[in-house]
């Protein structure tokens, strides 16, 4: 009798993250699903790992700005995947975001207000499936609001709060919910930030965290462990020191 290899989906499909993290499962002989915006790109992407990794790889067209779609996206996929993970992100403009409502309300149903309802709806499928994986990757960013960043910043943080309580709701279902905090990461979507070298990780080292968490261990992750101690101090500082700092 052949075991099915074990399905993961993978919202954000064709971001430098995404395409990592759904590489790294490959290589562990998972069948991948990459959900993605532009379907030909997907496409391009998903029989490149197929071909490299011998494990199937499909992409499906999917925005998670389009809310109607979500339960018709999930029933479309046919069996539910063992995991999802959700990179989906956009960092915007702050300085726009400030003046043009439409751009901030962009910024907060990519990260936060989409994805919680998706990842809401695919846990109670897990739920009564009674297992499962659910990998949310939100940010640093969402610790305190900054002056560079608090529109991304507050749909962040609202993401990490929305993590932990469906992880608290599903702990006795058989599903796990794990929340992972990169700090910065050299993407496409930072080309042309500053970013520091010490504190700013690969894509292959936020995947590698996602495999980690695959296996059990913390559901609450920084990729770096540097960025714990430094969101620490951060909290810690008072709010007329910290409402001063330019960053």
């Amino acid at each position: 009798m052949t075991i099915p290899l074990p399905t993961l989906l993978v919202l954000g499909g064709t971001s430098d993250i995404g395409m990592a993290i759904a590489d790294s499962f490959a290589q562990q002989g998972w069948t991948i699903i990459l959900a993605v915006r532009d379907l030909a790109s997907g496409r391009r992407n998903s029989a490149d790992l197929e071909i490299r990794r011998q494990v199937p790889v499909r992409a499906v067209a999917f925005d998670i700005i389009d809310r109607e779609r979500h339960r018709a996206f999930l029933d479309e996929l046919g069996e539910l995947p063992d995991a999802v993970v959700c990179v989906v992100g956009l960092l915007g403009e702050q300085v726009r975001a400030q003046v043009d409502a439409e751009h901030a309300s962009l910024i907060m149903r990519t990260n936060y207000e989409m994805p919680a309802i998706f990842l809401g709806l695919v846990g109670e499928r897990m739920r009564a499936r009674k297992s499962g994986l659910i990998v949310g990757v939100s940010s640093v960013a969402g610790e305190r609001g900054r002056r560079s960043n608090y529109v991304y910043g507050s749909a962040k943080a609202g993401f990490t709060a929305f993590l932990s309580g469906l992880r608290a709701a599903l702990r006795d279902d058989g599903v796990r919910v794990v929340t992972v905090k990169p700090g910065f990461v050299a993407t496409q979507m930072t080309a042309g930030l500053a970013l520091p070298k010490p504190v700013t990780a690969q894509p292959e080292e936020v995947a590698r965290a996602v495999q980690r968490v695959a296996r059990g261990g913390p559901t609450v992750i920084y990729v770096r462990p540097v960025w714990r101690l430094i969101m620490i101090i951060i909290r810690l500082l008072p709010e007329p020191i910290f409402s001063r700092m330019k960053s």
